[in-house]
């Protein structure tokens, strides 16, 4: 069977906010200018939104301007932000602490982002988008210097890489223009970044990894519209991280605890740091009598301003938050991405049309751009620790806005590791099953589904520094900030082992960021497989 062929205007890689924006848009210049630019949006998912996951207090300027009558639109968005709480916590106490500016939330809507990406996608397929979910993106199509599209990969190939019965080569994708909006580390938009040198004039990224559950609470817990911030414990004042609490719709509580993936204790786990948060006496009555219906996790970018790469090559774009286009000191990134999208497909419509267009410099002059800015050395004060970082974070907020004569900057964060002999153990505190849970129960209810045959998508690039370095050295550290046990030390006949539960994979690109010897590589695995996000 050989590949087949298909040809499009432009294709969209990812169907999260970034490229659904991106598809509307476009789609909207098709009808108003008369056009009939073919549009394809390929998402790696089993269906929209299944591998979407955010906090997530959506802003809703850029939906505003992509689609002005949301309103009217059966909109998942329904749930109003009424107040704002930001904490300080010590192991026993909680200590209320005046709303950074930045954080505060008058005017945004508490949401679902699988749910909000599914009915974008209903909105681009009414205007004419073809989605084509569970096909996944992995390699590129590249003519004389030029990205001409993407490839998908085969299905029904076993792990020894022969071709089973159910096999079904990959589609070749291609088009005019191709915008990459694959999120976070996105697999061929980090290949598309080194291929064209784009991250030349640009901060390595910088990361935090965010796991988030959702849980039923009891009525008299639950306070619809209610968002909680917190800082501090559990985590050292070294270590960059917090959590939040939103009190969404139908007496769901969403609570998630980010940590800083420049952390340098290869003891710490950030699965277990949120699980006791969630034991703090401010939070644990919240949970008490509850049920826990949704878990997940997902690397997101923190490096801001200073990380973003150089964003046009030949053949397209990058959008959204593979671009890195997050604001941490407001933990938001669905509207700058979403605005990211609508601007490339401005340009890439003017492209179509063989006009001009910068989308480099379109961005540079947005107000997403500007946003960046203002907040471009919060994130790297807390390299001082926390402490600094607050009172960094107020003075910038309130006095600089931006506009101190000084930029503070990044380092990958798989540089940032202790070796385990010169770092503290920690040690957590078993799961009880009602409030705190473990990692395998955990990734059950994130409904993560691979085909058992197919290869193994998280591979070595040299098996031995798995235990030559990484075990001797690190204390194999990818078994503790893996949130979904992927990575297990095993021992047969008193002979450690690397073992590597693929199919466990929640798809949030941990593993691949923080290696000390960036010796793991996340390829694609068989589209339709990963996590199915409904709540996150």
């Amino acid at each position: 069977m050989t590949r087949e062929s298909m040809e499009f205007d432009v294709v969209i890689v990812g169907a999260g906010p970034a490229g659904l924006s991106a598809a509307i848009r476009l789609a909207q210049l098709n009808q108003q200018h008369e056009q009939s630019f073919s549009i394809c949006v390929i998402e790696k998912g089993a269906e929209v939104g299944a591998h979407i996951l955010s906090g997530c207090v959506l802003e809703p300027r850029a939906l505003n301007a992509l689609l002005p009558n949301w309103r009217e639109l059966d909109s998942p968005i329904k749930t109003a932000v009424t107040e704002d709480r930001f904490y300080f916590l010590t192991e026993k106490k909680a200590f209320r602490l005046p709303t950074p500016k930045p954080m505060q939330n008058h005017g945004n809507y508490l949401v679902s982002l699988s749910q909000v990406c599914r009915w974008l996608a209903q909105q681009a397929e009414a205007l004419g988008v073809n989605i084509f979910p569970g096909f996944a993106a992995t390699q590129l199509l590249t003519e004389e210097g030029c990205i001409v599209g993407v490839g998908t990969g085969d299905m029904g190939v076993s792990k020894e890489g022969e071709k089973t019965e159910n096999y079904q080569p990959g589609i070749d994708l291609r088009a005019k223009q191709v915008l990459f909006a694959e999120g976070c580390r996105g697999l061929l938009t980090e290949q598309v970044i080194k291929q064209f040198n784009l991250r030349e004039k640009a901060d390595p990224q910088t990361y935090g990894l965010g796991i988030k559950e959702v849980w039923r609470v009891d009525a008299g817990q639950h306070q619809p519209g209610n968002v909680v911030h917190t800082v501090g414990w559990p985590l050292d004042s070294k270590t960059y991280g917090g959590s939040f609490l939103y009190h969404m719709d139908n007496q769901r509580v969403a609570v998630g605890f980010v940590t800083g993936l420049d952390y340098k204790n290869p003891y710490l786990s950030p699965f277990e740091e949120m699980q006791r948060l969630k034991l703090h006496p401010h939070f644990r009555p919240i949970f008490e009598g509850g049920e826990r219906i949704a878990y997940g996790a997902r690397a997101l970018n923190e490096g801001g301003f200073q990380s973003i790469p150089k964003l046009s090559f030949p053949g397209g774009l990058i959008v959204g938050c593979g671009a890195g286009f997050l604001n941490v000191a407001k933990i938001k990134g669905t509207h700058t991405a979403m605005q990211s999208g609508m601007f490339a497909a401005e340009a890439t419509f003017s492209t179509l049309q063989d006009k001009q267009a910068d989308f480099d410099q379109v961005m540079k002059n947005s107000w997403v751009t500007k946003e960046l800015k203002q907040v471009k050395n919060i994130r790297p004060a807390f390299k001082w620790g926390l402490g600094f970082g607050l009172c960094y974070a107020a003075l910038d907020s309130y006095l600089f806005r931006g506009y101190a004569p000084w930029t503070w900057h990044h380092h990958a964060d798989h540089q940032s590791l202790k070796t385990a002999e010169k770092s503290q153990r920690i040690h957590y505190p078993k799961p009880d099953g009602k409030i705190t849970f473990d990692r395998l129960s955990s990734v059950f209810l994130s409904g993560t589904h691979h085909q058992e045959n197919q290869p193994v998508h998280l591979q070595l690039h040299d098996a031995a520094l798995a235990l030559s370095v990484n075990y001797l050295t690190y204390a194999s550290p990818e078994t503790r900030y893996c949130p979904a046990g992927v990575y297990e030390i095993l021992e047969e006949n008193g002979v450690p082992r690397l073992q590597i539960n693929a199919a466990n994979c929640l798809h949030c690109k941990t593993c691949d960021i923080k290696d000390p010897k960036q010796n793991i590589y996340w390829a694609s695995p068989e589209g339709g497989g990963g996590p199915n996000y409904t709540e996150l």
